[in-house]
């Protein structure tokens, strides 16, 4: 993937940062508009996924929407170009600050999670002399096949409302002189490649909007959410999700009532596989049953692995080695958790190896910490334009 040209960038630049390839960032997006215009879908760009300001202002050029789960991610999203009017705001635990400034922004919709949640929007919406419009979250029962810690859509999550309770809560609204119900919302997951979860949302979806319609209750959108998955494995195979097989897939299975509008949000998806963790080998120290290579860069950089096992692919760009030994690759945080990968066979490493941790733009710089006082990585773009 990485030309020689850039492999010296690398080379050149204090480590560790991350790397994003505008080029590849700009393809996705094609795709994924022509997808979603072929059946009119509205896209909402999951800015948890990812907040960097140049990617953030090359999605919004686009014409995307927003999907945003905090107070300054709604504010980062607007001064980065994205129209009020196109942020969806979600999240369990909304503020009542982070609420009206979503309010003074004019934002197009809360993504409501609780009764109670719906109270205070109604409340403060009062006091600030606004209507707020508001899709339910339903929590759908449905298991989306990913890791456990990214699996939004069972039962005893603590996302979203109980489907068993949605005409209680539809009354519920309707008895709120402050808040419009304008819609239903679903997120099932995250990292999801198994298509059937999807059809399966669907066919819950659409009892849901039979059993509204037996209410005479007609809602004007329809918000599905994300979670589509990416090739952790090969990256380079498989550098864009398959938009077209999943918004085709919902074309066929989703009853989309009269003038009703069917909304996305797609974070992972868009820019995971444009970023990569760039690092450097500090040490090479052999052990009893391993060989440990030491990097400059750790969870604080990437914490996927240490949080909930992630995989990341990780390659040596500058070894010219045709022999290979195995290695942990670690970071240099105290915690025995900071550790990548184990038992990876790598052509021989020494230290001042350059190494690549793919698919990181998703859910990398993003969840960076201080730590240990560490630098937070910087990001580039070099000769991308």
């Amino acid at each position: 993937m990485f030309s020689e040209e850039i492999i010296n960038k690398f080379k050149q630049t204090p480590t560790p940062f991350y790397y994003y390839d505008k080029k590849l960032l700009q393809l996705t997006l094609d795709t994924l508009k022509k997808a979603a215009d072929k059946y009119g879908y509205i896209v909402h760009y999951a800015v948890k996924a990812n907040a960097n300001l140049e990617i953030l202002k090359i999605i919004s050029s686009y014409g995307f929407g927003a999907d945003c789960v905090s107070g300054n991610e709604v504010k980062q999203a607007v001064d980065c170009g994205f129209s009020g009017d196109k942020i969806v705001y979600a999240g369990v635990g909304k503020s009542d600050k982070e609420i009206k400034l979503a309010l003074e922004l004019g934002i197009f919709c809360f993504n409501c999670e609780s009764l109670q949640e719906l109270e205070v929007i109604n409340s403060l919406a009062s006091e600030c002399g606004k209507k707020a419009s508001v899709a339910l979250r339903l929590n759908p029962g449905i298991d989306a096949h990913t890791n456990k810690c990214i699996n939004t859509g069972l039962e005893d999550s603590k996302f979203g409302i109980d489907f068993n309770y949605l005409e209680d809560t539809v009354k519920f609204v309707q008895s709120l002189e402050n808040v419009k119900l304008i819609g239903l919302h679903f997120h099932i997951g995250s990292q999801i490649l198994d298509m059937e979860p999807y059809r399966l949302l669907c066919q819950r979806s659409n009892e849901m909007q039979q059993k509204l319609n037996e209410l005479n209750i007609s809602l004007p959108e329809i918000n599905l959410g994300g979670g589509l998955g990416i090739d952790y494995q090969q990256p380079d195979e498989n550098p864009i999700p398959d938009f077209e097989k999943l918004l085709d897939l919902i074309h066929q299975n989703l009853k989309v009532m009269p003038g009703q509008r069917v909304h996305f949000e797609f974070g992972r998806s868009v820019v995971a596989q444009c970023g990569t963790l760039i690092s450097r080998v500090l040490y090479i120290k052999p052990a009893v049953k391993t060989n440990f290579a030491i990097a400059d860069a750790g969870f604080t950089d990437l914490i996927r692995p240490a949080l909930y096992g992630a995989y990341h692919k990780i390659e040596n760009l500058t070894s010219k080695s045709k022999e290979t030994k195995t290695y942990d690759v670690v970071g240099p945080i105290c915690e025995s958790t900071d550790v990548f990968i184990s038992n990876l066979e790598m052509p021989v490493t020494n230290r001042g190896d350059i190494l690549a941790f793919r698919s990181a733009g998703a859910y990398g710089e993003i969840m960076a910490s201080r730590y240990n006082l560490r630098d937070i990585p910087k990001s580039y773009f070099f000769n991308n334009d």
